[in-house]
């Protein structure tokens, strides 16, 4: 019998359990994560980028003149597509240069009467700062969505990320830990803005059979096949075929459909979601244990940055570890050599979303001077698996991969 190649995940997410799948049990997903989060509710939705466009609709509800939603310029594709089909224009702010977060000035000058909301992000897992985006919408009126989707477990001062804006979201995504396969949470700090979430769920989203039965069948795959031994059939080789056509936005994962399918959670798979939500707190323990040892390894390479929590009072979660490579060239020359080396590398995203052909006519205007420093990240990061998978062995031999990139690379 043929052997398939062992592939480490991209990113460290929670695996199924046999019994995870049974098709009874409690199905109260929203009560089991409110309990799990800390939170007065949490309420479900198909996916997070549905859970934005609902969050969006409601503030939108609630402010009807205002139309321009601020987001990092370097950020998921999805979050801009999600404006777009709300009839909003997103407006692109520029990262700051040694903290993975909006430019302050930036931010500052965005805001006015028209904006409705910003939306800073947990980028994979690293806690962002709400507090900054907090007093800039204040200031102009406007509310703060907490773009949590990869940081389900992440906290700020004890308290769960996702509360300190007027609204968060979470993703229950394959890779991001917790997986209903696709999957959405909303929250928020406010009664009365929890109940408008509830009104605006039930006026705009609707049961579909069809995308249940599809997500449903698509949970049972990744319940089969997220293991080393099977994984490159489903993700490796096409990986493969991706960087073979020198396509990038492919192997990463960028190219989204710019429809958002909006659809209730069915029963079954948020009965698989509450059975492994009982694991999730020890999965996210060992992965920070795992975390610590290999932040610490990747710190001793010259010219790499790792990418940290930005205070003390913040714990993110470590689906991946990002690293910043001493330039483009090198953050190039890495992935060109070893995106295929089954090793768990891979990019959070390729490009600055004003840089996406694809997605650059959503903006309405044209980006590419205003977010420099946002480009310069986005050339320069790499996203490392925390994978338990990862073997201590396969990441002593990533480091030397990257160690050996940067001493060649002028």
């Amino acid at each position: 019998m043929l052997v398939g190649r062992v592939t480490v995940p991209p990113t460290a997410g929670l695996p199924l359990c046999p019994a995870d799948l049974l098709p009874w049990g409690d199905s109260n997903l929203a009560d089991a994560l409110a309990t799990w989060l800390e939170v007065p509710e949490a309420q479900l939705e198909c996916s997070g980028t549905s859970a934005l466009m609902v969050a969006l609709r409601t503030l939108q509800r609630l402010s009807p003149a205002r139309r321009e939603v601020i987001v990092p310029a370097y950020t998921c594709p999805l979050v801009v597509i999600a404006i777009s089909q709300c009839g909003l224009q997103p407006r692109l702010c520029d990262l700051s240069p040694g903290i993975l977060d909006m430019d302050e000035h930036m931010l500052r000058g965005l805001c006015s009467e028209r904006t409705l909301a910003i939306v800073p992000t947990h980028l994979c897992g690293r806690v962002a700062d709400v507090q900054m985006a907090l007093h800039f919408a204040r200031l102009a009126g406007a509310y703060v969505i907490e773009d949590a989707a990869q940081a389900l477990g992440a906290r700020i001062n004890g308290q769960s990320v996702g509360m300190q804006g007027d609204v968060g979201l979470f993703s229950l995504a394959v890779g991001k830990g917790l997986t209903t396969y696709e999957g959405g949470v909303l929250v928020a700090r406010d009664a009365a803005i929890r109940s408008s979430l509830h009104a605006m769920h039930h006026r705009t989203v609707g049961y579909s059979l069809g995308w249940e039965l599809l997500r449903s069948a698509e949970l049972l795959g990744y319940a089969a096949a997220y293991r080393p031994s099977a994984l490159d059939r489903v993700y490796g080789a096409p990986l493969r075929k991706s960087l073979a056509r020198n396509d990038w936005i492919g192997a990463a994962g960028d190219d989204f459909n710019t429809v958002i399918p909006q659809h209730k959670l069915g029963t079954w798979r948020r009965r698989v979601g509450v059975r492994a939500l009982k694991r999730l707190s020890t999965h996210l323990h060992k992965a920070q244990q795992r975390a610590e040892r290999r932040v610490a390894q990747l710190s001793l390479i010259p010219g790499v940055e790792v990418i940290r929590d930005p205070t003390p009072n913040a714990q993110g979660t470590w689906p991946v570890i990002l690293v910043r490579m001493p330039d483009h060239t090198s953050r190039d020359a890495l992935m060109r050599e070893h995106w295929v080396s089954n090793l768990g590398l891979s990019l959070p995203f390729v490009n600055v979303i004003s840089d996406y052909e694809r997605y650059a006519p959503l903006l309405g205007r044209d980006f590419s001077d205003s977010v420099m420093i946002a480009r310069n990240w986005a050339q320069r990061l790499v996203s490392v698996s925390n994978s338990e998978w990862l073997t201590d062995a396969q990441f002593d031999r990533l480091c030397g991969h990257i160690s050996e990139t940067i001493a060649r690379e002028p």
